[in-house]
């Protein structure tokens, strides 16, 4: 005997699901769960539907993945660490974009987890958007996990490949440029290095790439904290409610430092962090930079040199900085000047200028208010 639900419209609705399905050309059913902030687990139809055009084979395939995420979350700045060491592997992505709320640190290496359900896309790797990079990146490795993140203040990933994937041996070599023909050509080991900066060729201004050691990373982003996040917030704001790319500014110790870089995936001893906090470690600069002077050397030609440009995106580079970030910036900046000023007698109240020019930051100082000038 067939009993009915005690609810004929939800009979009503499950039976026409499948027809549905059946008579439709496309799935008009994608989600199979909602998980809140956006994220959802996609159907497994949905999720074959937006395969990649390639499997995690290599170290240099997780790197792209992780990148093509940091650059779909809105981030602006991406540092890379990786490191080898016997067997052991690392990459640690760190970027400033719009972060992963903490109950979804587990959730994102689930299959068909993505936060792309009407944004998934095509770019020169392949589908972007299917939910299963994560997911296949952690299936071929030793461990893969988010070290720190949150809604708003970026995310840092952090993957141990061990020895499961093949990599390139060469990982040191900086890739050229070679013409052939007319036409700039990269070249080198298709390495971790040259996957990075194909990557921030790619992305053109939109994004600032930075690769290194984990020392050298974490050395890259305190400078770059100390030079955007205010004293006061330097001193009184504990590290986790500050963006990760800004976190290891708020120091106030080798110890300290260690272990907030330790929090973020780059595993480094206290000797290292008193290194950097007395400027003793530089950091890295950004890879279109670093192409400018390093991979892209004077062609010659008849006995000739010649210099050209790098082929993708213009040569001098047009930076945008936020108005809150300049005032921030200029109000440090203005604090260390009224010490200048008192001692050789200048006015300490003039206003400040900052402006962006050919990939620099220029800032200029009057040595009189207006008021003296005119």
């Amino acid at each position: 005997m067939t009993t009915r639900s005690s609810h004929p419209q939800e009979d009503d609705a499950s039976s026409l699901i499948p027809f549905l399905e059946e008579v439709m050309p496309e799935d008009p059913f994608k989600v199979e769960e909602e998980l809140g902030h956006g994220f959802v687990r996609l159907k497994s139809t949905e999720a074959e539907k937006r395969q990649a055009a390639q499997d995690i084979r290599c170290s240099e395939d997780i790197l792209i993945e992780l990148l093509r995420n940091s650059r779909d979350a809105g981030a602006r700045n991406i540092y890379i660490a990786t490191a080898r060491e016997a067997d052991s592997r690392l990459i640690c992505v760190i970027d400033d974009g719009c972060g992963i709320p903490e109950d979804m640190w587990d959730a994102v290496f689930l299959p068909r987890v993505t936060s792309k359900l009407d944004s998934a896309h095509m770019d020169k790797w392949g589908m972007h958007g299917r939910g299963m990079a994560l997911f296949s990146t952690k299936l071929n490795v030793s461990s893969a996990k988010v070290s720190a993140s949150a809604p708003g203040l970026g995310a840092s990933i952090s993957i141990d490949a061990g020895t499961n994937l093949p990599e390139k041996a060469d990982q040191s070599t900086f890739p050229r440029f070679e013409e052939h023909d007319g036409i700039m050509q990269m070249r080198g080991p298709k390495n971790l290095m040259r996957t990075a900066c194909e990557f921030a060729l790619d992305c053109g201004e939109s994004v600032n790439v930075y690769i290194g050691s984990p020392a050298q990373i974490a050395a890259t982003l305190h400078q770059f904290g100390m030079a955007t996040l205010p004293a006061y917030e330097r001193a009184f704001n504990d590290a986790s409610t500050v963006p990760v790319v800004k976190r290891l500014s708020v120091a106030v110790s080798p110890e300290a430092f260690a272990s907030i870089s330790d929090d973020l995936g780059l595993p480094l001893s206290s000797r290292t962090a008193r290194r950097i906090m007395d400027g003793k470690l530089d950091g890295v600069e950004d890879l279109l930079t670093l192409m400018q002077k390093n991979s892209f050397p004077s062609s010659r030609k008849h006995g000739k040199s010649s210099s050209k440009p790098i082929p993708s995106g213009p040569s001098k580079r047009s930076l945008k900085i936020s108005d809150d970030d300049k005032r921030s910036f200029l109000q440090g900046v203005m604090r260390s000047y009224h010490d200048l000023a008192d001692a050789y007698y200048m006015d300490p109240d003039v206003d400040p200028k900052m402006r962006m020019s050919a990939g620099s930051i220029i800032i200029e100082i009057p040595c009189a208010s207006k008021d003296d000038l005119s």
